[in-house]
């Protein structure tokens, strides 16, 4: 097998040409073959294959630096720097990592996992290299989506001014820009990056614009008409008129088309933009018709595509869902508002009943939220559906456009807590410790699924900025007996006793009946309140709490700084009772990746560390007490 021949980078450098297609099939096959069984982004690398071959033939890494923009798509980039072994465990605890990680090899440059942010980092490793007296060559890949993200567009305005090779790759997958139109724009390609032409036309400009009086103005005419005859044949002009070269449409599956490209690329002594047209899910059939959901794709049957282990069960994005079309249905003011995620947010249902109330922005979340805040100044009452992880790029826009204002816009705030096999960058972990920071805004968090649809209808109905936040995965279905009315700003007590006293937050409540359970057995009795607010924080049941228990215990799946339980100690600190505290929170360090019950065991917050804990602490309160 070819593959087997690559052990680190460059060796790709030693396939013959006409192996590249071979060698191609084999990755592709290697990728289904591993994806399906560890799950992980196959659409997008499958789509990327000839495109990384051809970035890692003509350019040596790792002095070279190429910076995958999300990274989703940067399986292949490891398979061809000598990381084939570490696809046993893609994405598992202690694995290799399914975006790029500097820690992880030297061949990852930057680390990803966000979108719009590879032009930015390029053209800082670009400044870098040219302060030091470098010489390498630095390309960033971005994907036509990621394209849709504002901050893409800010770099390229500061890269427009650049007056040295910087390489920007724009992969393509849905012919979303322009066409290819011909011979003629290939012809343009070649001459105007040929080195007798860039020297040719700096010497005429610069004698031009040295001539008396005239000068500058005619060599202002040259760039005008040439900017006139560009419009007419050359696609890409955008990005000419703001001063950054155009290369393309190439065939982002042909690779000596690519190869070819990426020489004349080379050349330019400013930002360059070379326009790879790609096939998500290329070479699997089931991929290439449904590119969504294989994007982030669970273990699947090969033969079919179909996951290995289907859902049976309701995800709290399914009940979110029902409950959008339940609610437009009910009422014409109601508008969703998601960042290019209608299907993993679920709002797939409200956009096929409601399309005039649904608006998908690209991936462009601080966008979204001010759009959103328009909507709500303009009577609406729009939801916006968005990850935790992701919410957190929009924190200027809620905190000014949103809640100065005061004004009724619901976040929808999914995959809050730990996500698992995304690992740093995706872990919804911080929403609790940034929301909470803003005046106006009111922050619930449902015990189960039945809590989840109550807490959304509250929400519409407060009539100012709400953020309702729900994990990944199953949706709770236990304590359905429990479904007091929402009330703002106020707990609900699930069970009463004495000694300690849990005070959980939405996906800890399920933890924490496990946790009272073990207490039970170990000979302490506890108290179970379900917080449902985290702000404001109900301040009767925390003084109950204190009051009538030796140790209040907060549970949350949010990191500690900033979060439930530091606002819980502050308020128990004014009562001045003797009653204790223990904070069960995530660490302030970033979580990796692995499967969420394996990290919640590793930093301390599945049901039998926190009970074991509990133990611990109420024995030293008990003998505080007494003593």
């Amino acid at each position: 097998m070819l593959l087997e021949n690559i052990n680190q980078a460059n060796d790709i450098k030693s396939t013959a040409p006409e192996d590249y297609p071979a060698l191609a099939e084999e990755i592709r096959q290697f990728l289904i073959q591993k994806i399906s069984k560890t799950g992980g982004h196959l659409g997008s690398n499958l789509g990327a294959v000839e495109l990384t071959m051809a970035l890692h033939l003509s350019f040596n890494l790792p002095e070279d630096k190429i910076i995958w923009d999300v990274g989703h798509q940067s399986y292949t980039h490891k398979l061809l720097t000598g990381r084939r072994e570490g696809f046993e465990m893609l994405r598992k605890y202690g694995g290799m990592s399914g975006f790029p990680k500097r820690k992880e090899s030297d061949c990852d440059c930057f680390d990803t996992g966000h979108s719009s942010t590879s032009i930015s980092a390029g053209l800082g490793l670009v400044m870098a290299r040219e302060l030091q007296g470098a010489k390498h060559s630095v390309i960033s890949v971005i994907g036509d989506g990621s394209l849709t993200g504002g901050m893409a567009y800010e770099a390229l305005n500061n890269a427009a001014k650049l007056e040295t090779n910087f390489i920007i790759v724009l992969n393509d997958n849905n012919m979303s820009i322009s066409e290819n139109v011909g011979g003629v724009s290939k012809y343009l390609n070649n001459i105007r990056t040929a080195d007798a032409y860039l020297d040719i036309k700096e010497g005429v400009y610069n004698t031009l614009k040295d001539m008396p009086r005239y000068g500058g103005k005619v060599v202002e005419g040259i760039r005008k008409a040439k900017s006139s005859f560009k419009h007419l044949v050359v696609p890409g002009m955008f990005f000419e008129d703001m001063g950054i070269t155009y290369l393309g449409p190439v065939d982002g599956h042909n690779i000596p088309a690519m190869l070819r490209m990426f020489q004349e690329a080379k050349r330019v002594r400013n930002a360059v933009i070379v326009h790879v047209i790609t096939q998500k899910g290329k070479g699997y059939e089931p991929a290439e018709r449904h590119p969504a959901r294989f994007h982030g794709a669970e273990p699947f049957d090969i033969e079919t595509g179909i996951p290995s282990r289907p859902r049976t069960v309701a995800n709290y994005t399914d009940i979110f869902s029902t409950v959008m079309t339940k609610l437009g249905a009910r009422d014409e003011k109601v508008a969703a508002i998601t960042a290019a995620m209608p299907d993993g947010t679920g709002l797939k249902r409200f956009r096929n009943m409601y399309p005039d109330r649904f608006f998908d922005v690209g991936i462009a979340e601080e966008h979204a939220v001010t759009f959103a805040a328009g909507l709500a100044a303009g009577g609406l009452k729009p939801v916006v559906a968005v990850y935790s992880s992701f919410l957190q790029r929009a924190y200027d826009q809620i905190l000014h456009d949103v809640c100065i204002q005061n004004l009724p816009v619901v976040f929808a705030v999914d995959r809050a807590g730990l996500v698992g096999s995304d690992g740093e960058t995706h872990q919804g972990i911080f929403d609790l410790s940034y929301l909470s920071s803003i005046p106006n805004m009111h922050i619930m968090a449902p015990k189960n699924k039945w809590e989840l649809s109550d807490m959304m209808k509250f929400a519409l109905q407060l009539g100012k900025p709400a953020a309702i936040r729900y994990p990944r995965g199953e949706a709770y279905a236990g304590l359905a007996q429990y479904r007091a009315p929402i009330e703002l700003g106020k707990a609900e007590a699930l069970y009463l006793e004495s000694g300690i006293c849990l005070l959980a937050v939405g996906s800890m409540v399920k933890t924490a009946v496990e946790v009272r359970e073990r207490l039970s057995t170990m000979g302490y009795p506890s108290s179970l309140i379900n917080a449902r607010f985290v702000k404001p924080i109900d301040e009767n049941a925390v003084a109950y709490a204190a009051r009538n228990h030796r140790l209040v215990v907060t549970m949350e799946e949010n990191v500690a700084s900033g979060g439930y339980g530091e606002k819980v100690r502050a308020y128990l600190d004014s009562l001045h009772t003797q009653c204790r505290m223990l904070q069960v929170a995530i660490p302030d360090e970033y979580v990796e990746h692995g499967n969420v019950e394996q990290l919640k065991k590793e930093i301390g917050i599945d049901a039998a560390g926190i009970a074991d804990r509990i133990g611990t602490a109420y024995e030293r309160t008990i003998g505080h007490i007494t003593g």
